[in-house]
């Protein structure tokens, strides 16, 4: 990685050829091992009034340096225990970085303190994460990466918020929700999409949801992601309906507002999300967005030959030392 701007192109590791396997081998293989330092449970409330509190795992390496804080934010249906975000904690924490990996509106461990549940655009919930974190922790700032899903909340937030934030970074964003929902219900997507639809009716109806007997039905009756969003996830988010949804949350509409030093990460041979979606975006970049387009990785994949740790951590790891 001598260049951030153009880092060397991404060359998978067998076995893991295509998109499907490097997206598959996040589940197939990934590392339960403790994550070195200790880590601190915290709870931050959001400012709606609703009483909800993220929960989020603060971790602290032995070997701390001076520095930013890295928040992770995970994808749809992930938490703070998704392998990738567990991976990217390791990498980070092993170069003496704090660490946050914050779990969104109702995933993970924030389903306890959480009545609600978080959608494309919920960018003020990352806004009230970080209000609610210890001046200290933020003295030197914070790098916000976010994945799949956690990746275009990322940008709204980012285009909307003056916040202590020095640099960002995206990988496999869908930065345009509609094109991402076709995409999924496709024929050759229909283990994905049974999968997933499966894990977000167990998210958003676990035990602590704030759910009326309309929410359930719309969740339970639901038989594609389309439909969930309409039925469920717009209405209860203040949107018309998951056309309404999807547009007025895509982070390819605020991308280019964007003036922190941001860097997005995308694979061709993504086989949940459109590429064409960045292609647009690419002509319209400002000096601080830099977009790049790998041959290969899949969806948060990027298990590459010339290094056991993810090609995307290294690549934001290049890219954070340069913006800093």
């Amino acid at each position: 990685m001598a260049d951030p701007l153009n880092p060397p192109d991404f060359n998978p590791r067998a076995p893991w050829w295509g998109g499907d396997l490097q997206t598959l081998r996040n589940s197939l293989i990934s590392s339960k091992d403790t994550l070195p330092g200790r880590s601190e449970r915290l709870f931050l409330k959001m400012q709606d009034g609703s009483g909800d509190r993220l929960a989020a795992m603060l971790d602290t390496p032995a070997n701390r340096v001076a520095g930013p804080v890295v928040v992770l934010i995970h994808g749809l249906a992930g938490t703070e225990e998704s392998p990738y975000v567990r991976a990217s904690a390791a990498f980070h924490l092993k170069r003496g970085r704090q660490v946050l990996r914050l779990n969104l509106r109702g995933a993970g461990p924030s389903r306890q303190s959480c009545g609600g549940h978080y959608h494309a655009g919920c960018a003020g919930d990352l806004r009230d994460a970080l209000a609610g974190l210890e001046r200290a922790l933020l003295e030197d700032g914070a790098v916000l990466i976010g994945y799949s899903l956690g990746g275009n909340i990322l940008l709204n937030l980012l285009a909307a918020h003056e916040l202590p934030i020095r640099a960002a970074a995206t990988v496999s964003a869908p930065i345009e929700p509609a094109a991402a929902a076709q995409r999924f219900m496709e024929p050759r997507n229909a283990l994905y999409h049974y999968w997933l639809l499966r894990q977000l009716k167990q998210q958003s109806t676990a035990p602590g949801a704030r759910l009326g007997a309309g929410d359930r039905e719309a969740i339970q009756r639901a038989r594609t992601i389309y439909e969930f969003d309409d039925w469920f996830v717009a209405p209860r988010s203040g949107f018309a309906g998951a056309d309404d949804y999807y547009a007025r949350t895509a982070g390819a509409r605020v991308a280019c507002q964007i003036v922190v030093p941001t860097l997005m990460i995308m694979a061709r041979d993504d086989p949940w999300i459109p590429i064409a979606t960045y292609e647009d975006l690419l002509p319209h970049c400002p000096p601080n967005l830099r977009i790049v387009l790998t041959r290969g990785g899949g969806h948060v994949g990027f298990h590459d030959s010339g290094d056991q740790e993810a090609w995307h951590d290294r690549a934001i790891d290049a890219f954070m030392r340069a913006s800093l």
